[in-house]
């Protein structure tokens, strides 16, 4: 057995909970075998799946290999109805990774999620709005009946861009605010900076505004136009071009991570705004992240996480509503992420 603190400096650390998560899930697929679970999988539509990269299906796929049964089901289709029940209509679902059929709906159900199922993955994308909020009030009352990944009382009060906040001492400088005037401040002190929505995703409406402060005016009163809620603003961080690191922990421990750099022409390095993926080990200073965080991870039920630090250093999100990466991951590793999460799911299911 080996543990974090025996650890050789390099990657040794995330080699020995890697293994220890494969011995673990060696041992937890023999249980598997006798566990078979009904999935509900709260998801945008499977038309709109990006079968290549696209995590929840990644999941799905590893849930039916285990022999699980599945349902897809939107949203807006939650009630919650006089007697307390919480409901749905659903589609039992068969996934496959063939591009243009990677899925079959069957007949139409309406399912109880309390009694029905035994886990709902919450997973359509943010943005974080009342939308998103007000499911999360919904799928707290099946708590006691129903395992929901990630628990929606912390996923509420764990946007990725606020929650990062408690762990300040691993952050760029940073402030929030609608004030122009303290923007410029800022700017003032820093340079050149990032100006972000403060619930987006996927690398959306991210700015540089140059050390000059050029358009810093307009582009402000843009955003407090289009958003109610204050905006984050960082320096910006040249680290960004050795890389913005995606970290994925299950259940508090890390399971693998890529780097994630920007494509040319641009300073985002989100995949999903033309970034490019590549291998990567943790830092010494990643590896205090993630000790730091992992245990609260666990206690409040944040199962399936992932985290972005730039430039091996500068934590700036922890994604708790609907994390990518896995699949990137898997192609550099050979790990098996969904597989792991399955397992962390089981087990906090075979505890109850």
């Amino acid at each position: 057995m080996c543990s974090a603190l025996d650890a050789e400096p390099g990657g040794a650390w995330q080699l020995c909970n890697l293994q220890s998560s494969a011995s673990s899930a060696e041992h937890s697929v023999n249980e598997s075998k006798e566990m078979t679970l009904k999935i509900a999988v709260q998801m945008d539509p499977m038309e709109s799946v990006n079968i290549a990269g696209d995590s929840s299906f990644a999941l799905m796929l590893s849930a039916q290999k285990r022999g699980h049964q599945i349902f897809h089901y939107d949203v807006k289709g939650l009630t919650l109805h006089a007697n307390g029940r919480l409901t749905t209509p659903a589609h039992p679902v068969t996934v496959q990774p063939v591009k243009g059929d990677h899925f079959t709906f069957g007949d139409p159900v309406k399912l109880d999620l309390g009694s029905d199922v035994d886990v709902v993955l919450m997973r359509q994308d943010p943005p974080f709005h009342v939308g998103y909020i007000t499911a999360t009030h919904l799928l707290e009352r099946i708590e006691g009946e129903t395992l929901v990944v990630n628990n929606p009382v912390s996923v509420r009060n764990a946007p990725e861009k606020v929650y990062v906040l408690d762990y300040a001492q691993f952050m760029p400088p940073t402030l929030i605010t609608r004030d122009l005037d303290e923007v410029r401040a800022f700017q003032k002190e820093h340079g050149g900076i990032v100006v972000k929505p403060l619930h987006g995703n996927g690398g959306k409406a991210i700015f540089l505004v140059p050390e000059d402060g050029s358009n810093l005016s307009a582009l402000f009163e843009v955003f407090n136009q289009t958003w109610p809620e204050p905006h984050m603003v960082q320096p910006f961080l040249p680290e960004v071009h050795q890389g913005d690191k995606r970290i994925v922990l299950i259940d508090g421990e890390v399971a693998g991570a890529i780097n994630r750099k920007p494509g040319e022409g641009e300073f985002r390095s989100n995949l999903a705004q033309g970034g490019y993926a590549e291998a990567a080990e943790l830092t010494d200073r990643e590896k205090e992240i993630c000790a730091a965080m992992g245990p609260d991870l666990k206690r409040l039920g944040l199962i399936f996480v992932g985290i972005d630090v730039i430039g091996g250093k500068w934590l700036t999100e922890i994604n708790v509503t609907s994390p990518t990466g896995i699949v990137a991951i898997d192609k550099f590793n050979g790990t098996d992420t969904p597989g792991m999460i399955w397992d962390a799911i089981e087990r906090r299911l075979a505890a109850k």
